[in-house]
């Protein structure tokens, strides 16, 4: 997978549904063992896709919305908030049949590389469970805060600097 083409494109309003999914692809795991029925489950989902979307877009009214194509089809999505002295990762999120096949190891070196070339810290809040959290110690992220359910992890800019 990783010589096939990766490009981006500005998330539009028609995407909802496409987002919706990519969402909901992170959570359906967890939600199966409550024993609701699908369609409450879809519909729990959509709630919470929707509050995520409206607080991602208050909380980071500047930030970069993508869609994450790959091969020129639909893969996933990457939201970034360029600041000052970093770059944030809001979200990355990848459909399942485009894990684990370099996809999201090939987009976090393009943000590092990025950032690099700006010398700014690359920073991420990941989930405790989230099975990517394997992959960005792997890049060179480091735990900086516990945040309950969340890892502050960060790829310091001296590091990235010092890196190579």
């Amino acid at each position: 997978m990783m010589a096939a083409t990766v490009t981006f494109r500005p998330v539009e309003e028609k995407d909802s549904d496409f987002l919706s999914e990519v969402y909901a692809s992170t959570r359906l795991e967890e939600l199966q063992v409550t024993g609701w029925p699908q369609q409450q489950i879809d519909e729990f989902l959509r709630m919470q896709f929707e509050a995520q979307d409206t607080f991602y877009k208050q909380q980071f009214p500047d930030a970069q919305y993508q869609i994450v194509q790959y091969e020129s089809q639909e893969a996933g999505r990457l939201y970034l908030d360029f600041r000052e002295d970093e770059v944030r990762i809001v979200d990355i999120a990848l459909l399942p049949e485009y894990r684990g096949k370099g996809l999201g190891t090939k987009l976090l070196n393009r943000i590092i590389d990025d950032a690099e070339e700006k010398q700014l810290s690359v920073r991420i809040h990941v989930e405790k469970n989230n099975p990517a959290l394997n992959l960005y110690l792997r890049l060179g992220f480091e735990k900086t805060d516990d945040k309950g359910v969340y890892w502050l992890m960060e790829k310091p800019a001296q590091q990235i600097r010092c890196a190579g």
